[in-house]
């Protein structure tokens, strides 16, 4: 995609050799040694998670228009479709993990109500270290002995790292467990409106496809996000205008069509109630942030 700003890559998930088991273990000196031409400080989309610690040093990021300060203790969570660019790592050190959306087809995903990042105190921060150094041992002997490699044991010390480091972990109450109704309910919601909120603008029409009512969709969601079903559903798709009218030069009339809206009217409408501002003036703010390098 490309607008004034330059171009949004699409990131596809492309293992090193060694690699092929859906999950990559790298730090962030090896992103800067592979990416010479700093690149990596462009907006990119990638379709793959990549979660991140910073071990050490300070820098910056930015994540679908927020802007996060990263310094030692920091966790970043970067969801597939999202748009960021690493704003400044060059003093950053640290694990980066990168696995595709189905290699922890087994979590229960208590990232539902994550944060795209923060902070680790030192004592948990040393912990969520010493897992991402299991992972990487475990994954360098897969890759240096492929009869050794196990994809499940990779897949189990992946959600362990994560575990360990999601807010208010061990045994928060934000982290549900796999039996969890509204849990189980709530993804099978999310990943609904993540296929279809081009073409349903509506909790009724999810709620008659997955064979639920309204309030149980409303009260999955609460429970998960915090958040009702039809906010939840107008955030995802008012994130999708803000990246179409950020990141293309399509007309606002185009991203309406783009996002399933009758006509312009009622888009702009829906972005206005949504957003605070219309299409037009959200883009022009966003551009002068951008050009200001904000």
């Amino acid at each position: 995609m490309e607008n004034g700003h330059g171009a949004v890559r699409q990131l596809r998930y492309l293992p090193a050799v060694g690699s092929a088991y859906g999950v990559e273990v790298l730090d962030f000196a090896a992103l800067r040694s592979m990416d010479v031409h700093r690149r990596r400080t462009q907006p990119q989309r990638p379709d793959f998670h990549v979660f991140a610690l910073v071990g050490s040093g300070t820098g910056t990021h930015e994540a679908d228009f927020q802007h996060f300060r990263l310094e030692e203790g920091s966790a970043v969570w970067i969801r597939p479709g999202m748009v960021h660019r690493w704003s400044d790592i060059d003093a950053c050190d640290g694990p980066l993990i990168l696995f595709r959306p189905a290699f922890l087809s087994g979590f229960t995903a208590p990232e539902a109500g994550t944060p795209t990042c923060w902070h680790l105190d030192h004592r948990r921060l040393a912990l969520a270290l010493l897992a991402a150094e299991h992972l990487g041992r475990e994954h360098s002997a897969a890759a240096r002995t492929p009869h050794l490699a196990s994809p499940a044991v990779l897949s189990h010390l992946l959600a362990a790292l994560i575990l360990r480091a999601l807010p208010g972990a061990p045994g928060s109450t934000g982290t549900r467990q796999s039996g969890d109704r509204h849990t189980d309910v709530f993804r099978t919601y999310r990943a609904a409106v993540e296929e279809h909120f081009t073409d349903r603008h509506q909790v009724a029409d999810y709620a008659r496809a997955l064979g639920y009512d309204v309030r149980t969709l409303t009260r999955a969601t609460r429970a998960v996000t915090g958040t009702g079903a039809k906010a939840f559903l107008d955030q995802r798709i008012l994130l999708e205008a803000k990246r179409l009218l950020a990141h293309t030069d399509l007309p606002v009339s185009g991203c309406a069509r783009r996002l399933g809206f009758r006509d312009t009217g009622n888009f702009t409408t829906f972005f206005r109630r949504q957003a605070g501002m219309p299409p037009a003036a959200w883009r022009a703010a966003y551009g002068t942030a951008g050009a200001r390098g904000l």
